[in-house]
């Protein structure tokens, strides 16, 4: 007669039964794990003409997965774009190397209203809108082509080409064209740590169109001021209009740039203090910057909003150009002060991130 239990595992059998599957599961949690990261290599290609996966960019990020790198061919795309947050360390980059090739436009204005009635306001009517962490976008050209003279009606005619709300980021041999808030450099939480660089890009427009809270560096980019044919002395624009938070000690920095611009002598400020908020207190360095001179010499910072540029955090550090001096109403930086006030120093934040090239 056979015991009732003898087919049962004795209990070292159950034991090293255990462990076996414990094993088969752990490798096949590396299993999924090595696919994860193969599908993270992924390169997702869009082109206009259907040669590609896709044929808008917007379908290409809303297919990617973190990781992924979204290559676009040729071409002018009309639409509007938003990497949301949980798309880390996605790269977007055009096909040729060259961002004139590859175009991401659209016109949206501030003053525009939704189905719903509803106006866009300035993040709504940002064509791009990056928000996740690991960034990277280069060789593309991101344009907001509103233009206010064809839409007297329109009031709100902030039109923005960027948004860049995501911390390291990198934005590498790019364009980037509007008119007033070019690129928005934000903090979704005013004292957050979000990083942005951009290096070796072209960024015009007319109307604090480099503004924000992020901690953002502009490293060796050419900025353009349009002319909106101001005659000498009159008023062009605003080249940015920084709201940092009183907590952090880095906002904006431009270094080794060039600042170029056809518009008249002395009629374009290099900044203004944006002050939504009782603890912004923007914070701005234009350094070894060459600069034209449709900047206001005498004095290229104004008060905005009631709110003095005095009360602001804004330097300067051995600039160029027929736009540069020192006066009493342009603060300069120290040797040893412009040592804190680095490209480095201001990327490095909690982890010493440490892009610049």
């Amino acid at each position: 007669m056979t015991e009732p239990n003898t087919h049962r595992r004795s209990p070292a059998r159950r034991r090293a039964a255990a462990v076996a599957t414990g094993t088969a599961a752990a490798l096949g949690l590396v299993a999924v794990s090595l696919v994860t990261q193969a599908r993270a290599a992924t390169v997702i290609t869009v082109a206009k003409d259907g040669s590609g996966r896709f044929t808008t960019v917007q379908a290409a990020v809303n297919a990617a997965a973190a990781g992924d790198t979204i290559s676009v061919a040729k071409g002018t795309y009309a639409e509007i774009v938003n990497v949301p947050v949980g798309k880390t360390g996605l790269t977007i980059q055009g096909a040729t190397g060259n961002a004139e090739d590859v175009v991401i436009s659209y016109d949206r204005a501030a003053g525009y209203t939704d189905a719903s009635g509803n106006k866009y306001g300035t993040l709504g009517s940002s064509v791009a809108t990056f928000s996740a962490t690991g960034l990277t976008v280069t060789g593309i050209t991101v344009q907001n082509t509103f233009d206010k003279s064809a839409h007297p009606e329109i009031t709100d005619t902030q039109a923005v080409a960027v948004t860049a709300q995501g911390d390291r980021q990198t934005f590498t041999n790019d364009r980037f064209i509007s008119r007033q808030d070019t690129v928005l450099n934000w903090s979704p939480s005013s004292t957050g740590q979000y990083r942005q660089y951009f290096y070796s890009s072209f960024i015009t427009g007319d109307v604090d169109f480099v503004f924000g809270n992020a901690t953002a560096v502009y490293d060796r980019v050419n900025i353009q001021l349009r002319n909106s044919g101001a005659a000498a002395g009159g008023l062009n624009g605003f080249l940015s209009a920084p709201n940092t938070s009183s907590a952090k000690t880095y906002g904006i920095l431009v270094t080794g740039s060039s600042v170029s611009s056809s518009a008249a002598a002395n009629t374009y400020y290099l900044g203004r203090p944006w002050h939504p908020t009782a603890d912004a207190v923007g914070q701005l360095v234009f350094r070894q910057t060459s600069l034209p001179a449709a900047v206001k010499v005498a004095g290229p910072w104004t008060d905005m909003s009631g709110y003095s540029w005095k009360n602001a955090r804004f330097f300067e550090y051995k600039n160029t150009g027929a736009g540069a001096t020192v006066n009493s109403n342009r603060p300069q930086l120290t040797d040893s002060q412009a040592a804190s006030y680095t490209a480095q120093k201001y990327l490095a934040g909690t982890d010493g991130w440490n892009p610049v090239r």
